[in-house]
């Protein structure tokens, strides 16, 4: 009976590479392989690259890009850096129907098309938070803030914002200007690994 649990046990965590050769399963967290998810009124399967020999796109395979961020580079407001379970979990909780999150892709527009983007994510880019008036008009528009002569956050959403990575100053750009406008600092959440750390585990990615 031991034998036969762990045959099953062995089948369950075996999958096939690109040449259609048996290997192990590539899990998320232990016992997690994949989820669905809800993506712009698609399902979209949310997993690792089951292929084994798969590799990081060339894209993100240069190391001289951009300037190294810090952890928590927006000090002393207590804007949280997450990594990819966070992100997952926060995904998970946008995809079942939580309007109060929102998770944003801050690239300018031609990344995206280039690397794809986080499943539920939309593209504002940073450019758009740095110009008042259009911060103020996604603030009001699209983050639940109440603008007028004095702003009223009782119902901004909570923001999961990420770029390219931890050499990339698009979201850390952005965020510090939604600091600036006064947005609530624990709203906020930042993904540091950005696109490099999600493409470099071979997170499912999609069009935005």
């Amino acid at each position: 009976m031991r034998k036969l649990i762990l045959l099953f046990a062995s089948l369950f965590v075996l999958g096939v590479n690109a040449e259609g050769e048996v290997t192990k399963k590539v899990f998320i967290s232990p016992g997690v392989v994949s989820l669905d998810v809800s993506h712009n009124g698609e399902v979209v399967k949310l997993q690792r690259n089951q292929d084994r020999d798969n590799e990081i796109s060339n894209f993100y395979v240069k190391t001289t890009r951009g300037k190294i961020q810090k952890m928590h580079p927006f000090a002393p407001h207590k804007v949280e850096t997450i990594g990819e379970l966070d992100m997952i979990e926060y995904i998970k909780q946008r995809s079942a129907g939580d309007d109060n999150i929102m998770v944003i892709d801050t690239r300018t527009p031609n990344w995206p098309v280039i690397s794809g983007g986080i499943p539920t994510a939309i593209n504002i880019p940073y450019t758009r938070f740095k110009n008042k008036e259009k911060a103020l008009e996604i603030m009001e528009d699209q983050l639940g803030v109440q603008v007028d002569d004095v702003f009223d956050f009782s119902y901004a959403k909570t923001l999961v914002m990420y770029c390219n990575g931890i050499w990339c100053g698009q979201t850390p750009t952005a965020i510090s200007a939604l600091l600036k406008y006064g947005y609530p600092a624990a709203k906020i959440k930042y993904y540091r690994g950005g696109m490099n750390a999600w493409k470099s585990l071979g997170l499912t990615t999609v069009n935005l």
